[in-house]
């Protein structure tokens, strides 16, 4: 209903009055009219219906069959409590289920391959040693093939070879020598001091010349093409592992073996992918189960409920209207823009409705909405406004008549 402001009521009688005056001073004169009073300050009055302080009408975001309700109208509820539930779940809960080992089997396996990339990098130290080692040991190798096969496809000088025979004749002379000392005490006990001396000098003169003939055989001796094919072999052999033991020392100056790192992080990789997938899995099953429940978005009261157990339902077919009565308020939606400048947000306000004209409610103004509506010519605003009382006879839905105190 829309309302007159004062100011123009006042502007009719003043017209109305004059008008009277002008037809009274055509037959009689009369006196002079005394100063009517002008009223400068006029009340904003305009009508409004009751709503709770929130109400919200629920709907199942999916089809399906009602196999459980867990409230009845007049029921307060909690936010997030599950009102009604609709059947069909087993699948989705197998669903759910198998995302949930399959999470698990995932971060076990990114776990493990976070712990062996770890254990590159703790081992790391150890690795650079052993690879230390392994790189001594290959140019030893290579040392010693390389000399093996030098001496099996290079001839001896004769200078070498007569040095070694001499070297062979002066060692069997030692020889001699030593067996002739070591004789006279041969029988004599093994305790016995002079005879363990000479038998230690004879021990020393058969190596000595044992040796040297090694060495004159070695110079004189003519190695087969198997004996030179096998020495280069060997020595070949031998360079490819220097090659790769010096490959493998430059690897790890730095760090781990790149391979073996890389390795590890491919495997976090693809880990961290299946868990990524198994919780987007989890995600949608548990959306999917959620969807079957039908929830209270926030506390208040059940005041309609339109569930039958077994009955179908469509996806966004209202089933449950929920109100939260802590609070009263009052929506007027025909403030016009003459009006509506007069009003600001905090002003204070009287309510009375129309069903109870003796209760005399008070009020101030909660928001004012900035967008306009435009109502049988009119261009007009709604206004939110908070009931700071509350009368247990209030009823949502009725229509008050409210007054804006200046």
């Amino acid at each position: 209903m829309k309302h007159k402001p004062f100011y123009i009521v006042i502007s009719m009688t003043l017209f109305s009055l004059m008008l009277v005056a002008c037809q009274l001073s055509s037959t009689q004169e009369l006196e002079a009219p005394t100063a009517i009073p002008v009223v400068q300050d006029f009340a904003v009055v305009a009508e409004g219906r009751l709503v709770p302080k929130e109400s919200a009408q629920l709907s199942f975001v999916t089809g399906g069959q009602v196999a459980e309700i867990f409230v009845v109208e007049g029921d307060q509820v909690e936010s997030g409590e599950v009102l009604a539930r609709l059947g069909d779940r087993q699948q989705i809960e197998n669903n759910l289920a198998n995302a949930q080992l399959e999470l698990s089997a995932a971060q076990l396996e990114l776990l493990s391959a976070q712990q062996d990339l770890q254990a590159l990098y703790d081992n790391w130290p150890a690795a650079a040693t052993a690879a230390q080692e392994a790189l001594t040991n290959a140019r030893q190798e290579v040392h010693d093939t390389e000399r093996t096969y030098n001496y099996r496809t290079t001839p001896a000088d004769q200078t070498d070879i007569d040095v070694a025979w001499s070297q062979v004749v002066l060692a069997e002379d030692d020889l001699d020598k030593a067996k002739e000392d070591f004789e006279p005490y041969e029988d004599k006990p093994l305790d016995d001091l002079a005879r363990a001396t000479f038998q230690s000098r004879l021990a020393e003169a058969q190596k000595a010349y044992d040796a040297a003939v090694r060495r004159y055989n070695a110079l004189v001796d003519v190695s087969s093409e198997f004996e030179i094919s096998q020495a280069e072999a060997d020595y070949k052999i031998a360079q490819a592992r220097l090659e790769q033991a010096q490959k493998d020392y430059n690897d790890l100056l730095e760090g781990p073996d790149p391979d073996d790192v890389a390795l590890a992080e491919a495997r976090i990789a693809s880990a961290e992918a299946r868990v990524a997938a198994a919780q987007t899995s989890i995600e949608a099953a548990q959306a999917a189960l959620d969807d079957l429940d039908l929830v209270a978005t926030f506390a208040g009261t059940i005041v309609d409920l339109d569930l039958i157990l077994g009955e179908q339902v469509t996806p966004g077919q209202t089933v449950v209207t929920l109100a939260d009565f802590s609070q009263w308020y009052v929506e007027t939606d025909n403030l016009t823009e003459i009006e509506v400048v007069d009003i600001a947000v905090g002003q204070a306000v009287t309510i009375v409705p129309d069903a109870l004209p003796s209760a005399n409610l008070a009020g101030n103004v909660d928001s004012i909405a900035d967008f306009f509506e435009e109502k049988r010519g009119d261009i007009t605003y709604t206004a939110r406004i908070l009931v700071d009382e509350v009368d247990p006879l209030l009823r949502w839905g009725m229509t008050v008549v409210v007054t804006f105190v200046e």
